[in-house]
């Protein structure tokens, strides 16, 4: 018997009934649609697929993760697959890189990107790019073609906007008739570029100097900016200088003595900070407090008896993360087919940046010397003077299109320093009239130029293959010989039981001048003569110590004739380390359990001096009574402590401060107050805003006190115990383009989170904040990594949100919340533990 619907109810609600059941089908079928065209750009994961140019088959096995591993039998082979299936999982994202690095963000965002478009363009970061491709070595070239041919093979079988990404459907909105172009060498070399203008060096601690100089007498001033404490902190490398450190365990031969020829310390227009794009995440947060955290032990302390080796950058938080996680394996490796590497890639990169092969494994934190200076430059029309004579600059126009607009045409000047940024980067020209009065020079006619040793064309991209091939640490050396920008801390181990450390970069060596102000350029006295010869920089080779910890901190004592900068990072995070591995050795051996341990843990390193000061004065709370200094998400303690430090900060400095430097928190602000809170009367503890009352230690200790309790108990509630550190400090996983659009919808499409963190900033968990701004956190640990180098499959990794840049994939985000959680997953490396871990297997076919 046919039921007819809805009868039995009024016409007025069966009216009401049929039209919601159509809504409700209308629903289904849009919802369909939508179903339908982001699935439809997820990647083939299983089966066969046809990459043209391939010698032989291709196999690429994927775990739960979506984490491939690529088998082949040539490096061609191998490195046209990385290519193909990095653009399965990031082509969006490597697109924008592209695009961002060659400025040419207008051309899909409109005139909204055009100010970061002449910023780009200015500084040459693609032409720079361009450049660099002769000066490679002829199998990294031929890595670079391999690998865009991979790229290009892929977008030839996606040729569609609903084929490539969800964010290109989006994208019709702004620009309907883009279509991205093939792929090519220069797109990979320009992402270094951007890598290397994030990590530039120390700019901001010589841009605070400048800023607080003008506000207090240089004595008070000098209080600001304490000196790296050796007597607490210990350095990367414990020797000293012009020794051998450490003899080799495998019969080579020891590395050269440790020395480094003086290089002064940098100083930049504030503009630069804000102007230029900050492809890592960096800008928009305490910048001076960003850093990263690797360490290595040796085998006479782990449970292996073979080294492990920590690594974790601290980086901003992006959707998807910066990384992506992979293994490039040779069938059967050999001279002609040398790889055999895991770790973690750039999409849009050949090879693996940090990671291991089976041999020796490595990783990175930023070492940030003085690598870039800004010169005065005298100027008529197109010519400059230089050396008493007036002489033609270098003048280009380029067209820079922008989408639903008119092209706008750029004129670019360069001088023998570099380009003019002069009006381009932010507001530099600010930075002349203060420079031109210290030299004695009217404004008039007056320009900058930077001078910036990554843009010169230089042979990072060797540097990366090579490491990936290397066998020992001679030959890690000879790649880490090519890593010219930036300079990094690179740390080292190997199967035979050796661990190292080695300091690379193109760090210049000028004529006159420290680095600390711009200098005339027309006088021929400041310039750079050369640039130190990598043999003397520092490095070290089995230290008697059984252990390596670098986070940013100094890398050695310094003396007269050595010295690199004074802009560390002030020990707090390294020492830490430094304690907990000793600790750990102290009791037994090293596991990879105890050295994930480490890289969670949530000390406050100012806390046990400063909680008794507050506990003295009066607490208004409990929370603090019986804290053990830890910042875990559940923490009342770490919740209450740290808006106190917040306030605490406002309540010292604002007043003096205001306008020049924001004192967001790192660990130079903690030596400051720790240094403070022996000087109960010190003139910062008074507030100058409070006319006829000067207030002393133990007042503002009172008041900051007060300030946080009330802040969080307006926003957690009236019961401390129900106070966790996690509610305030929660992380926003943002997508890097349409994450901010303002339009919700969108912006759900593609971000994710929040998620309660724990950690801190300068913990050893640096989840970074801005005491400036709030407690949500700007910077994290973008991976984290734990290499056994006596059993590779009992290594460990991580990674911020997942390997798919797809969004609603199901590896979007699949490791954010482990990685929030503290979790490791395997770090898988030899051809049978890949195997058995493979959920989906594909054939990339000739």
């Amino acid at each position: 018997m046919r039921i007819a619907p809805f009868a039995g109810f009024s016409r007025p609600i069966r009216w009401l009934a049929r039209i919601l059941t159509v809504l409700l089908v209308l629903a289904v079928a849009l919802a369909g649609t939508v179903t339908w065209t982001v699935r439809r750009s997820f990647p083939q994961l299983s089966g066969e697929v046809r990459l043209p140019g391939l010698a032989a088959a291709v196999t690429v096995h994927r775990d739960a993760q979506g984490i491939p591993h690529i088998y082949a039998d040539t490096p061609a082979d191998l490195l046209k697959a990385q290519g193909y299936v990095h653009a399965q999982d990031r082509f969006w994202e490597m697109d924008f890189r592209r695009k961002t690095t060659a400025g040419r963000l207008s051309e899909l965002f409109g005139a909204s990107t055009l100010d970061v478009d002449k910023v780009v363009r200015t500084l040459g970061w693609r032409r720079t790019a361009e450049a660099e491709i002769p000066l490679l070595r002829p199998e990294t070239r031929q890595a670079l073609e391999d690998y865009a041919a991979g790229v290009n093979a892929w977008m030839t079988q996606h040729d569609g906007f609903a084929e490539k990404s969800l964010e290109y459907g989006v994208l019709k909105l702004t620009a309907p008739g883009y279509e991205p172009e093939p792929w090519t060498p220069a797109d990979s070399l320009a992402w270094l570029k951007a890598m290397a203008w994030d990590l530039r060096s120390n700019m901001e601690a010589e841009i605070d100097r400048a800023l607080v100089a003008a506000r207090l007498p240089a004595e008070r001033a000098g209080q600001l900016y304490p000196g790296y404490p050796f007597d607490r902190h210990q350095p990367i490398v414990t020797g000293t200088g012009g020794e051998p450190v450490g003899e080799p365990r495998g019969g080579r031969p020891a590395g050269a003595a440790d020395a480094l020829s003086e290089v002064p310390a940098l100083s930049e227009a504030s503009a630069l900070v804000d102007a230029a794009p900050a492809l890592l995440g960096t800008a928009g947060g305490d910048f001076a407090g960003i850093g990263s955290n690797s360490w290595v032990v040796g085998g006479a302390h782990t449970a292996g008896g073979k080294p492990l080796l920590a690594n974790d950058p601290h980086l901003g938080p992006k959707m998807p993360s910066i990384w992506y996680q992979a293994g490039l394996h040779c069938r059967t490796k050999s001279a002609a087919c040398p790889y055999d590497v895991t770790g973690y890639t750039f999409a849009g990169l050949p090879g693996v940046v940090i990671g291991r092969n089976d041999k020796i494994a490595w990783g990175f934190t930023n070492l940030g010397p003085d690598v870039s200076d800004l010169y005065l430059e005298r100027v008529k029309g197109d010519t400059v003077e230089v050396a008493g004579e007036w002489q033609p600059m270098r003048v280009r126009t380029e067209q820079i299109k922008v989408a639903g607009g008119e092209p706008v045409e750029l004129r670019i000047r360069s001088t023998g320093h570099g380009p003019i940024i002069s009006g381009v980067l932010g507001d530099a020209r600010e930075a002349v009239p203060g420079a031109a009065a210290r030299l004695g020079e009217k404004t008039e006619g007056l320009e900058v130029a930077l001078r910036w040793t990554a843009l010169d064309p230089g042979r990072t991209a060797d540097a990366i293959l090579l490491m990936n091939r290397a066998e020992n640490f001679e030959q890690f050396r000879e790649g880490a010989a090519s890593f010219e920008a930036p300079s990094q801390n690179l740390i080292y181990a190997d199967v035979e039981g050796n661990i190292g450390y080695q300091a690379p970069g193109r760090i210049p060596v000028r004529s006159e001048g420290d680095g600390t102000m711009p200098v005339p350029g027309w006088d021929g006295e400041h310039e750079w003569t050369g640039f130190v010869p990598f043999e003397k920089l520092p490095h070290v080779y089995n230290p008697p110590e059984g252990y390596i910890v670098t986070a940013n901190n100094a890398v050695m004592r310094p003396t007269e004739e050595l010295f690199l900068t004074s802009d560390w990072s002030h020990g707090y995070r390294s020492q830490r380390i430094v304690e907990r591995v000793k600790e750990t050795i102290a009791k037994g051996r090293m596991t990879v359990e105890a050295m994930g341990e480490i890289q969670m843990d949530d000390h406050h390193g100012l806390a046990p001096l400063l909680v008794p000061h507050l506990l003295r004065v009066g607490a208004p709370n409990g929370t603090l009574k019986g804290w053990d200094f830890g910042q875990g998400r559940e923490s009342a303690g770490a919740a209450y402590f740290n808006a106190v430090w917040l306030n605490l900060l406002e309540r010292v400095f604002e007043d003096e401060l205001s306008g020049a430097v924001a004192p967001g928190g790192n660990d130079r602000w903690y030596e400051v107050v720790r240094l403070l809170l022996d000087e109960p009367e010190d003139p910062f503890w008074d507030d100058v805003r409070t006319a006829g009352t000067t207030e002393r230690r133990d007042d503002m200790l009172r008041a900051a006190m007060a300030d946080a309790d009330a802040e969080l108990r307006e926003r957690l509630g009236d019961d401390p115990a129900e106070w966790a550190w996690g509610d305030l400090h929660t992380l926003d996983l943002t997508h890097e383009t349409f994450g901010t659009s303002g339009i919700a919808p969108i912006e759900w499409l593609f971000n994710r989170g929040p998620l309660r963190t724990g950690g801190g900033k300068d913990t050893v968990n640096a989840t970074g904040w801005d005491a400036t701004k709030g407690y949500e956190v700007n910077w994290v640990p973008s991976m984290r990594m734990v290499v056994d180098l006596a059993d590779p499959d009992r290594s460990e990794w991580i990674n911020l949100t997942g390997a798919s840049g797809h969004a609603f994939h199901g590896n979007y985000d699949d490791q954010a919340e482990l990685w929030a959680d503290g979790r490791l997953t395997p770090m898988l490396s030899t051809e049978q533990a890949v195997r058995q871990a493979a959920e989906n297997t594909l054939t990339l076919t000739p």
